[in-house]
Formats: structure tokens, C-alpha cells, sequence
């Protein structure tokens, strides 16, 4: 029967119930992006490209896509790209092939008729079904003979015909919304043909100052842009589940040692600092670590920045960071702030200078009594760009940076940066879940410990000379090692304070004192264990370290600073 008699059942014209049809093909497995990207080199041509078989299939398409049936647009076959070109929007320095602006037009998902998409495209006939921002429908690249050795197709638009893209929309990037006279003036991203993948600028990412100040300048009167970004999220929003504003746990990164093998998965840089929910309604504003904990008294300047969000109700994930003066996140300068308030001693203006204090945000939760997190990652950060596009200092919008994981560690780990945080990009948000759709890559060996006592003083230091540190298996806390240096005086004294509040007079360690190879470990000799001082262990800080040792203990550590932001029953072994 199939669908002749729901059809004749049913006036179209009058009802909203889905026609049938055709049905859609299957996506092509583990390859199933497209990317159109605007190209003004020699010429002005559209670059259309299909992920497929690990690289970019591309083709030059002068005149863009044809919009009416049966229209016919010839399609020149270019060299493969790699799959981090999909990404890219910037310009190709005059000089080097292709030199020229390149904007990101269109991108989204497409699909393939026939069980070998692989062999449609040896034999030069591809079907395919485009589910972008722009381009939605059928059309098919046809491989035509001749051309004098070059391999020329046409691209037809099958199926029925669609709008064609207005002129202004038609110079407007579905990544950063910017016209291809913007993207040339901003210059915020190079690709060189013998580089592997884009140079990463620390101003180019959306959210940058550079970037909101182009923003600005675009959107003119604030007010009035206010209102429009309250209309659009009103119209995009309809038929979501309602949610009112609250905290909500945080979604957690799985470690992983390499990246995955296979998945369509985005890249994002992983920040050094404190993982923080942002939660709006009205004018009122709380900023709550991942456990809970208020944050808004610590950083007043973020909440003023969500405060000015342009709608009434938001829930917002990130992260806090402070930043050195190469643009790089530091968990011990923003550690040396927190101290600096905790003492109550005004920071300098040479010391805010050095270490500004930025919201990066990445995740957007809820919206205007909307929940968003079964949506795709994808959309929710597209709500989250268009809602900070507009911020001000120190609210900034933390986007994709990549797709091949290997060259942006590469890359990541020359800039000596922390890491990155892969996802799936049709994840939805798993409150307080480490199911494994986020991940996180880490170039510098940094993890939570918990401390359980510390050592006397020797030679000039006050206080203490080293904390011993450890971390939770199966409910007993064994332990790290020790850990005397990366202490400033002014932490010394204040962790000494904190240290004695919580004395006690037993060893919280499970395995001390203990032997290795028939030696003491860290030479804590039963005798030694009398001189420790000991402390509950309520207290979890960040370390660095070059690695772990065989016999699993830490090897040239480093203390960062507190984090108030993790219970210590929760820290364990990442490494």
C-alpha cells in the first residue's frame, strides 16, 4: 500500500502533517559533513566539499549551486582537502595557491543514495541530499566526458526547486556571520598551502576582543540590538520542553591517552581553571562552581557581564580562567588573585594587567524558559554565539578550533597550552555524566589531589617545607607523594592556617608507611611519621607534574593552588 492512501486521505494545503515521500538515504558512515565556502581568488567561485573516505572531496563551482529543478552549473573536481579545512574562513596569503578570502558559506550534514557512495563517485554520478543552513534538498554531481584531461562535473538540482539565497545571505558566514569584506579586513585566520592545518590566532576564536568589537561595530544601537536577539531566540525556540533557570552539574570529560579513531567529533581548547554554571533570571545572577558553591562574590566582574545579557532568563556553562601575557590560562595565577582577595589585599594594576580574569563560555543549558540540553551540541552553541555576540569584557564565546585532533595537539602543545576537549558534535548534555561524548586530550600532566598532611619546616621556610598528597581507589586514600615546591610566602601562611583548623592525629593515608623494593617510599620511615603533621582530608589542589613513577608516585611536582570546586571523596587517579 504504502503511503498512496495516507496521501489521498489528506489536503496538504490545510494540514501540517508531514507529506512522506522519497525516503531520505542513509548518512554516509563516519563521513557525513559538507562544507560550501565562498572563494575569492582569481575568481569568485564556491568550493564545495564532501567528507568522505578520510579527506575533503572538492569541487570549483563558478556559478554556486542552481536552485530551480533540472538547472545545470558546471563543477570542476579539485584536489582533496583535509578534513580540518571545513573549518577554515579566513585568508590565503597573495602568493601562495589559491591566495584570496575564504568564507565558511554553508555547512551541515548530507546524505547519499545507494549502499556505495564510494563507487557512485568512481563511476561519476553522486545523489545526494544537502541539510545545511543554507542549502536543504536534492541535487546530484554528474561526471561529464571531455574537457580536455580536466575533470569537469555538473552539479543539478534535482528534486524540486528551491529559494534561491538572498543577496545579503549570500554574503554572510553561517560560522561568524561576517561578510567576505570583514573576513578580509579582520585577517584573523591564515592558511598557508604548505601548513597542515590554519595558523591559530589567540584573537581570531569568537569572543575575542577583536571579535566583539567587530560585533559591535556591525550591530549598531545596542538597545535595539537587544531586542532583535530577544525576537530571533523567541522564534527559534518554539516547541522546546520548559525548564526554569537552575543550577545544573556540570557534564564531565572523559580522559582519554589519544584521540579517537573514528566519530564526528570538534575540538575546543581545554582552559586551566574553575568550571563555573552561570545562572540569569531577571537581574539577578548566581555564579556556582561544579559542586554547588557560590562564585559570585569571587569574580563580581562576571556577574555584571551575564547580568547584560540581552534576555530575562539563561544557564550557561564555562569556564573561569586567567590569562598570562601570552594569552595562555593559568590555574596558579588565578590561584594568586584568589589570595591575593582571601588576604584582602587589592591587586595592583601591574597585577590585574598580567592576569586578567575572562568567562570562557561553551555550553548553552537553558533560554528564556527553554531547556536546551536534549539538543544537539551544534545548535546549542549556536544559540550561545548569538547570545554573547553582543557581550562586553570578560564574557567570551569558546568555539570549535578544529576537527583532526593530531595536528591541534601538535599545535596546542608548541604553544605550551593545556590541552583540548573533543565532543561529539551531535551530543546532547548529559548533566553531571562522564559518558564519553566529551573528552578531553591533555598536553601538560595536571590532576587533583587530595592533601592529607604536611611536613616541618627546614632551613629559612616558614610554616611547612611539603603537603602530602593522594587520591581515592575504592574508598581508601593512598598516597602520591610530596610536594614542596611552587609556594609563595603569602601561601604558605594561609595554607598553614587552614592546615591547623583541620588537624588530626592519625595518618589519613592507607598505605603509609610503606616499602618499595625494600626501600622506605619517599623516605617516610615509621619514625619520620611521628614528626608529620596530619589534616583531614577536606583540602583537594591542583598539581603539575612530569609523570607518574613506577612505583606510582609523582615525579617533580607542583603545587597550583586550592580548588574549592571538587570534593575530595570524588578525586582519583587520572593517569
Amino acid at each position: 500500500m504504502g503511503l498512496t492512501q495516507y496521501k489521498r486521505k489528506r489536503n496538504f494545503a490545510r494540514t501540517s502533517e508531514p507529506k512522506g515521500g522519497k525516503p531520505r538515504p542513509q548518512k554516509l558512515p563516519g563521513a557525513s559533513r559538507f562544507v560550501i565556502q565562498k572563494h575569492d581568488a582569481s575568481r569568485l567561485h564556491y568550493d564545495f566539499r564532501l567528507q568522505m573516505d578520510g579527506v575533503l572531496k572538492s569541487w570549483a563551482i563558478p556559478k554556486g549551486l542552481p536552485w530551480k529543478q533540472g538547472e545545470k552549473h558546471l563543477a570542476v573536481e579539485v584536489e582533496d582537502h583535509p578534513i580540518e579545512y571545513e573549518n577554515f574562513e579566513g585568508v590565503i596569503p597573495r602568493g601562495n595557491y589559491g591566495g584570496g578570502t575564504v568564507m565558511v558559506w554553508d555547512r551541515g550534514t548530507y546524505y547519499v543514495y545507494g549502499e556505495q557512495p564510494l563507487q557512485s563517485l568512481r563511476e561519476g554520478k553522486l545523489h545526494l541530499v544537502l541539510d545545511g543552513e543554507k542549502a536543504k534538498g536534492e541535487w546530484a554531481l554528474i561526471r561529464i566526458r571531455g574537457g580536455e584531461g580536466k575533470n569537469q562535473w555538473l552539479i543539478l538540482k534535482a528534486g524540486s526547486s528551491a529559494k534561491p539565497i538572498s543577496k545579503k545571505r549570500d554574503d554572510q558566514s553561517v560560522k561568524s556571520g561576517r561578510t567576505m569584506k570583514q573576513i578580509a579586513k579582520d585577517r584573523d585566520a591564515e592558511w598557508e598551502s604548505d601548513r597542515a592545518h590554519p595558523k591559530i590566532r589567540p584573537d581570531s576564536q569568537p569572543g575575542s576582543a577583536s571579535h566583539k568589537k567587530k560585533v559591535r561595530e556591525k550591530s549598531g544601537d545596542e538597545p535595539r540590538a537587544r531586542r532583535r536577539a530577544s525576537a530571533w531566540f523567541g522564534s527559534q525556540l518554539r516547541g522546546l520542553p520548559s525548564a526554569k533557570a537552575r543550577f545544573i552539574e556540570p557534564m564531565k570529560p572523559r580522559t582519554l591517552e589519544k584521540p579517537p579513531p573514528s566519530g564526528d567529533w570538534v575540538y575546543e581548547l581545554k582552559f586551566d581553571g574553575i568550571r563555573a554554571i552561570a545562572v540569569k533570571i531577571d537581574n539577578e545572577v548566581r555564579l556556582m562552581s561544579r559542586n554547588g558553591n557560590d562564585l559570585g562574590a569571587r569574580f563580581p566582574e562576571i556577574v555584571a557581564a551575564v547580568k547584560n545579557l540581552p534576555v530575562a532568563e539563561c544557564v550557561i556553562d564555562g569556564e573561569v580562567v586567567a590569562l598570562d601575557e601570552e594569552g595562555r590560562s593559568s590555574f596558579q595565577l588565578l590561584q594568586a588573585r584568589e589570595t591575593l582577595v582571601t588576604a584582602r589585599v587589592r591587586p595592583t594594576g601591574e597585577e590585574e594587567k598580567k592576569s586578567p580574569i575572562y568567562f570562557y563560555v561553551f555550553d548553552l543549558l537553558q533560554l528564556k524558559g527553554k531547556s536546551l540540553i536534549s539538543l544537539p551540541l551544534e545548535q546549542r552553541q549556536k544559540f550561545l554565539e548569538q547570545l554573547c555576540a553582543d557581550a562586553g569584557e570578560p564574557i567570551r564565546f569558546s568555539g570549535e578550533i578544529g576537527g583532526d585532533a593530531q595536528a591541534l595537539l601538535k599545535e596546542v602543545k608548541c604553544r605550551g597550552l593545556e590541552g583540548i576537549v573533543g565532543k561529539q558534535r551531535d551530543s546532547v548534555y548529559e548533566p553531571g555524566r562522564r559518558s564519553g561524548a566529551w573528552i578531553k586530550l591533555k598536553c601538560v600532566n595536571e590532576e587533583e589531589f587530595v592533601i592529607g598532611g604536611y611536613t616541618p619546616p627546614g632551613g629559612s621556610r616558614k610554616h611547612f617545607g611539603a603537603i602530602l598528597v593522594g587520591y581515592y581507589k575504592e574508598k581508601r586514600l593512598l598516597f602520591a607523594g610530596k610536594v614542596g615546591s611552587g609556594f609563595t610566602s603569602k601561601s604558605l601562611s594561609m595554607l598553614h592556617k587552614k592546615f591547623r583548623e583541620e588537624a588530626r592525629d592519625d595518618c589519613p593515608f592507607a598505605d603509609l608507611p610503606s616499602k618499595h623494593n625494600g626501600q622506605w617510599v619517599q623516605g617516610i620511615t615509621p619514625s619520620m611519621m611521628r614528626k608529620m603533621h596530619w589534616v583531614n582530608p577536606t583540602f583537594v589542589c591542583q598539581i603539575k607534574f612530569a609523570e607518574w613513577t613506577r612505583d606510582g608516585k609523582l615525579r617533580q611536582p607542583v603545587f597550583l593552588g586550592l580548588r574549592e570546586d571538587k570534593k575530595a571523596s570524588e578525586v582519583t587517579r587520572e593517569g
